[in-house]
């Protein structure tokens, strides 16, 4: 096998390789092969070919020298060429620098000769112009201009340029010797001013935007550049206006203009200024001063519609118009244009405001009652009739008739929602239309009316209504229906607090009428909440009153000492049956009537006055041993009456309401046994001895025995 370099090509394997090598070798391979393996012959080839590897590397070591040796000698030679090129490279910015010094030379030479030929120059030409301007001024001293820039009409913009320079010459003769020639140039410089306007009236006529800013560029020099501004604006506005829209089309109007003065003026944002000021001052102003003086003359309602729809629409425009250029504080100037409109209506508004909204509310008041034919009476206060209203709370004594209200509550939830509706919309007015400085003071007058009409006028009014149509504790057969003014006054209560913070309290967040609003809404929700529960503490005492009336004239001394005991079928009494049907209408006129926690501090005050009623009740009879079964029976039937107010406390208190019953049927020898019961064992030994007493049995001495 030949044995050269490219046997030792990457990636190279020693193993694979000596394989490889006694694969090829004549009995080399294993002893499976078709010769058989002959190891002399093997290592014969191996140091043969070990011989051929010293060879070969020595060949390659002898060609890796050579290739050094050039390498070393190219890279003498590289080195040399790079050291010259440097000392070229130097040579060269040596040249560079003396050819920048050479021409900065020329160039200050050059700056230095073109500043004296034009400090020759200049007055030359100032001489030349002078000269051009004495012989035109010659002209109309002799009074006969002949120069072909003064004739030919094409050569306006040169004649132009002239006589305004000749009338601001003219301006400084004196006047005794050249009034006639200072006459003259200022006739042909109005003449000339008038036919540039003209010029640029009909370019304008025709469209021909080049013509119009060739114009333009003339007379911007000349006094009557703002007339020719004036005449673009009047033309633009020609055709303009035809629908009912003014705000549309005013809009729309701008818009088309603006890209216009850009093209036309060389100063577009003064003439785009100019051109809205005077769309605001004239035809906006005109419009709405006509619309709104026409409704402040009809009505109040109309005139304040008018007004915020149109300064809403304003502010709108005026919005759209931030987008134009019209100066470096745009802002204000669009705010001054609006307020030199609207600032006469606006100083009143609140004034009218107020005085609408009190007639407005006033009105939705008095037809509700008119409707309900009722005559609002005068609510007495101070005085004796605040004694009276004490007297009758801690008695209960009829001071004065009741009065009977047929169970009219004289709450309206739609009077509420027309009144708040009514405010709703003033305080969005008031929002868009007070000055911000007086936004808070005017959002609190409104509020103060809402207070008055809707929580005094109308909520405090039911409230003492409801209140004086509540009978004695003793009175029969009454309609107790101071619940459904309750829950009719939690409801409309509820959506005036959310105007409240939908409406009012953004408006004065962030100014002191914050603290003065919710002063004046937490002292209307006290007033509210005395005289809520002085109805409710009073209608309880009524309800007390029906349930005494009813045991009265239902419970009988025999139902509890039955004359014939073997004969006892009932379970419970009829006057038990009357109460408890009685309580359980009353709980969920409650439980419908309030909301949240009031439903269970009603329901706890309402049970504990039932649980009381029941228990002084009991103790007036004495009973048999089958009369304590009955009021056994009854108590059960009471507690399960309690367990639907769903109250622990009710619960707990007829629970040991029924375990007390139990100390009128067991025998006396198990009571002090029931007496140490779970039930008993806390209660005073006074009231136990109580109910013992009411036994028919306690006089033996027996009983008295056991119990002692």
């Amino acid at each position: 096998m030949a044995t050269t370099a490219d046997l030792f090509e990457e990636p190279f394997d020693a193993d694979e390789y000596i394989e490889r090598l006694a694969w090829r070798t004549p009995g080399g391979g294993s002893k499976g092969g078709a010769e058989a393996f002959d190891p002399r012959r093997l290592l014969e080839e191996f140091v043969l070919h070990i011989d051929e590897l010293k060879m070969l590397d020595d060949r390659i070591q002898k060609r890796v020298e050579k290739l050094e040796q050039q390498c070393q000698r190219e890279a003498k030679e590289f080195a040399k060429k790079v050291q010259d090129l440097q000392k070229s490279n130097q040579v060269a910015f040596q040249h560079f620098q003396e050819l920048d010094e050479h021409i900065s030379y020329v160039a200050t030479k050059v700056c230095h000769l073109g500043d004296q030929l034009e400090g020759v120059n200049t007055p030359r030409q100032r001489a030349v112009e002078a000269q051009k301007l004495m012989k035109y001024f010659n002209e109309f001293l002799d009074g006969e201009l002949k120069s072909d820039v003064f004739t030919n009409p094409e050569k306006i913009k040169e004649a132009a340029d002239i006589i305004q320079k000749l009338h601001l010459i003219a301006q400084e003769l004196p006047f005794d010797r050249f009034a006639e020639v200072k006459s003259k140039i200022a006739s042909k410089y109005h003449n000339l001013e008038c036919q540039l306007i003209q010029e640029f009236t009909s370019a304008q006529k025709k469209g021909e935007m080049s013509r119009m800013r060739e114009v333009a560029a003339v007379l911007l020099h000349f006094k009557g550049y703002s007339h020719c501004v004036d005449v673009y604006i009047k033309q633009c506005q020609e055709g303009a206006f035809l629908r009912d829209d003014i705000f549309e089309d005013a809009a729309i109007l701008c818009q088309r203009v603006n890209k216009q003065v850009g093209e036309i003026f060389s100063s577009p944002e003064t003439v785009m200024a100019r051109f809205i000021q005077n769309i605001f001052e004239i035809k906006l102003q005109t419009r709405i001063k006509e619309c709104l003086e026409d409704s402040k003359r009809s009505e109040a309602e109309q005139y304040l519609k008018n007004l915020y729809d149109l300064y809403s629409r304003t502010t709108n425009l005026s919005s759209k118009l931030t987008e134009f250029n019209l100066g470096t504080d745009k802002q204000t100037f669009l705010s001054k244009l609006i307020k030199s409109i609207f600032i006469t209506y606006l100083e009143s508004y609140i004034e009218i405001e107020t005085c609408y909204l009190k007639n407005r509310c006033g009105s939705v008041l008095h037809r509700y009652y008119e409707s309900k034919n009722h005559q609002k009476r005068p609510v007495g206060t101070g005085g004796i009739q605040d004694l009276k209203e004490r007297i009758r709370q801690r008695t209960n004594l009829p001071l004065g008739p009741s009065i009977d209200t047929h169970g009219e509550t004289f709450l309206s939830q739609e009077v509420v929602v027309n009144l708040l509706q009514e405010t709703r919309q003033a305080f969005e007015r008031c929002q868009r239309l007070s000055d911000p400085s007086d936004l808070p003071k005017n959002a609190f007058q409104i509020f103060s009316i809402l207070v008055e009409y809707l929580c005094v006028e109308h909520i405090d009014y039911a409230l003492e209504i409801g209140l004086s149509a509540i009978p004695s504790a003793d009175s029969r057969n009454v309609n107790l229906y101071f619940f459904d003014v309750v829950q009719q006054a939690n409801t409309i209560f509820h959506l005036f607090d959310k105007q409240f913070n939908d409406h009012l309290m953004p408006l004065i967040s962030s100014s002191p009428k914050l603290a003065e609003c919710l002063q004046k809404k937490k002292e209307i929700i006290e007033q509210m909440e005395v005289k809520l529960d002085t109805g409710i503490d009073r209608t309880l005492n009524c309800m007390i009153g029906q349930m005494k009336q009813i045991l009265a004239a239902e419970q009988k001394k025999t139902d509890f000492k039955p004359e014939d005991e073997n004969n006892v079928l009932i379970q419970y009494t009829s006057a038990c049956v009357k109460v408890c049907g009685y309580i359980r209408k009353q709980v969920e006129k409650i439980k419908n009537s309030m909301d949240g926690k009031n439903v269970d501090t009603v329901l706890t005050e309402f049970g504990v006055r039932f649980h009381r009623l029941i228990y002084e009740h009991l103790q007036q009879y004495s009973y048999s041993s089958m009369g304590g079964m009955l009021a056994i029976c009854d108590v059960a039937e009471y507690r399960k009456c309690a367990k639907e107010f769903k109250i622990q406390l009710v619960l707990q208190l007829f629970d040991t309401l029924h375990a007390l019953c139990n100390l009128l049927v067991v025998a006396p020898d198990n009571l002090k046994q029931v007496c140490s019961g779970e039930q008993l064992t806390n209660l005073d030994k006074n009231i136990l001895h109580a109910f013992v007493q009411l036994r028919a049995d306690y006089r033996s001495s027996r009983l008295g025995r056991h119990f002692s």
